[in-house]
């Protein structure tokens, strides 16, 4: 008998951790000989997919209001919440695990053009990062969730420094010192957390907070604060994020496409505990910290929008691109309304497809100006083993039979080669993704904000007329978008157009599909708005019913054991203070007496 996706649940709620664990582990019983750098791919391929294919089944699986207790809620250790080990597959972490199961596959295939084979372990931390991604979103408790930023910030370190080089070098330790400062915060802000409320499940938290006296709701602020620092490190808000531009430009094409989901880690923890501490229709302190939220994610769209209009490289104008998105994403939040966030997610689902497809294409832009013979390899044998979209003498036959003037001059034109044609037509569909203009799904997702924002008493304050923080937050939205179209193109002119006597740069079949693959999704976004954005509205509705979240959590109750009771509560007859329980109708006191005569 085939079992149904009921039948798998809740188990199936630890596999996106599981898969790419596993994976990694039979990656590094393979050694590192490059013998087995074919297998380890083979491997990784097959991981990726399997996590993809789960992360859709979880997906469908939670997909309208919400979760039930037996079903989207896994007792690790099969103790009833909130002690031991949970994880909670609802809408909004299952939309995160999807997005992040699509990026890293794009990633991994990508990577086999050539960037698999310049240093050691490439795969294994690839699923060693997948990994610490997918339990960062299904985690349902504090300590839990540093556990699995650590797992994920580890690999990241790793991967930063794949193919080293002084750039990277240089960049990774700047990373990592960043990262290990955002850690410790992280740290400090549970225990205080737990100091104040006595545990880290957030469910338990969210419920236990009503209950605080002052004094413990102080300290909860204040933990909550120094947690908000940390979150607000790694989602690169102003002036937190300087992080950002060095290390995702120092890194390999594969390694920034695969990190463009990792700035929305940062905002999904801070979505995820805000919502669930400081819902809107709390009593006490609803949306603590809103217009810190509001304001610093103003200021990092207004730097990042200046940031695209004075860079002049195109790898850092992409890397511009991703902080206007953190800036975007905060400022929505902040302004706290459930259209808002709705298109929210519709965004941090656009933005991040549009943002790991312009990494990827990157390299094979500016390829024409560095010859692919200096990147780094480490393999015996640097030949091409893949087939290419373009062939030169093929071009230079076809460009043979051409008519020329008196000038030797074509009189027809140059003819285009295959490869500049994708390149240049991926590379305006990367530019219009990121800018959010149609046809692709950023324009749905900035329409929709600016549509929630101007209807009046739509946002949280209620009032009669538009703030003056949700007019700056429309404006800076159109102003973003035309400075990315103007930073991209303008430097996309001159590295695509403006070349001459340059040979057209060699494009494997690995390098362009993960870019087709990404690009198709968000236009499948577009064509499919509508479902997408009602499953979007329905978990806005879910973050902003909290209680549903805590119920879900602290109401599943751990797996029988075969005797019928809770696992680890069986009777045991030689213990009397774990004897069974009196037969039904008996009197307990003579039961005991009984109990207690026998040798």
């Amino acid at each position: 008998m085939i079992p149904t996706l009921h039948d798998l649940m809740p188990e199936l709620v630890v596999a996106p951790i599981l898969i790419p664990l596993i994976t990694a582990a039979l990656i590094l019983l393979r050694g590192e000989a490059t013998s087995h750098r074919r297998s380890q791919a083979v491997l990784g391929l097959i991981g990726a997919a399997v996590n993809l294919i789960v992360a859709i089944a979880l997906v469908r699986w939670t997909r309208g209001d919400g979760i039930s207790p037996s079903d989207g809620v896994f007792l690790a250790a099969n103790w009833q919440a909130p002690f031991g080990i949970v994880l909670v597959a609802d809408p909004l972490s299952t939309a995160m695990v999807l997005l992040t199961a699509i990026i890293a596959l794009c990633a991994l295939v990508y990577s086999l053009a050539v960037w698999h084979r310049a240093g050691v372990h490439f795969h294994a931390l690839i699923q060693i990062q997948i990994m610490g991604l997918n339990g960062a979103f299904l985690t349902g408790d504090l300590f839990n969730l540093f556990v699995f930023f650590e797992v994920m910030l580890a690999a990241s370190y790793g991967l930063l420094l794949h193919g080293s080089g002084r750039e990277r070098v240089g960049a990774g330790l700047h990373y990592i010192a960043v990262n290990l400062i955002a850690s410790s915060l992280f740290l400090i802000g549970v225990a205080i957390v737990y100091g104040a409320v006595g545990t880290l499940n957030m469910a338990d938290i969210a419920q236990k907070l009503a209950l605080l006296q002052p004094e413990e709701r102080n300290l909860m602020r204040a933990g909550s604060g120094i947690l908000a620092v940390a979150f607000l490190i790694k989602a690169a808000m102003w002036p937190l994020g300087f992080w950002l531009l060095p290390a995702y430009s120092a890194a390999s094409a594969p390694v920034a496409g695969l990190f463009a989901i990792m700035t929305k880690v940062g905002l999904y923890a801070v979505l995820r505990l805000w919502m669930l501490a400081f819902p809107a229709q709390a009593d006490v302190e609803p949306l603590f910290g809103a217009t810190w939220l509001i304001w610093g994610g103003l200021a990092t769209m207004a730097v990042g929008t200046l940031g695209l209009f004075g860079s002049m490289r195109l790898v850092r104008t992409a890397c511009w691109t991703v902080v206007v998105s953190s800036g975007t994403t905060l400022t929505a939040f902040g302004l706290g309304s459930v259209a808002l966030t709705t298109a929210a997610i519709f965004y941090i689902m656009s933005s991040a497809l549009a943002a790991s497809a312009l990494m990827l294409i990157i390299e094979s832009v500016e390829r024409s100006r560095t010859a692919l013979a200096e990147m780094p390899v480490t393999d015996d044998d640097t030949s091409d083993p893949f087939p290419a979209f373009y062939d030169m003498p093929e071009w230079q036959a076809q460009f043979e039979r051409v008519n020329l003037d008196d000038d030797e001059e074509a009189l027809v034109g140059r003819p285009l080669p295959r490869s500049l044609v994708f390149l240049g037509l991926g590379f305006i569909a990367c530019a219009l993704a990121a800018a959010g203009l149609p046809p692709l799904s950023g324009f749905v997702a900035k329409v929709m904000m600016m549509e929630a924002v101007l209807k009046p008493g739509s946002l949280a304050a209620a009032t009669a007329t538009v703030p003056v923080s949700a007019w700056l937050f429309v404006i800076l939205l159109v102003v973003s978008g035309l400075a990315t179209m103007i930073g991209l193109t303008r430097i996309g002119v001159h590295v695509l157009w403006a070349p001459q006597g340059r040979p057209a740069p060699r494009l494997s079949v690995f390098e362009g599909i993960p870019v087709m693959i990404l690009l198709a999704i968000s236009l499948v976004l577009v064509l499919r708005a509508t479902p997408v954005v009602d499953q979007a509205r329905a978990t806005a509705n879910w973050l902003y019913e909290p209680q549903r979240y805590i119920d879900a959590v602290l109401k599943a109750r751990p797996r029988p054991s075969p005797s019928g009771a809770p696992f680890g509560l069986e009777p045991d007859p030689t213990d009397p203070a774990r004897a069974a329980p009196p037969p039904p109708g008996a009197d307990p006191t003579t039961v005991q007496v009984e109990e207690a005569s026998k040798p």
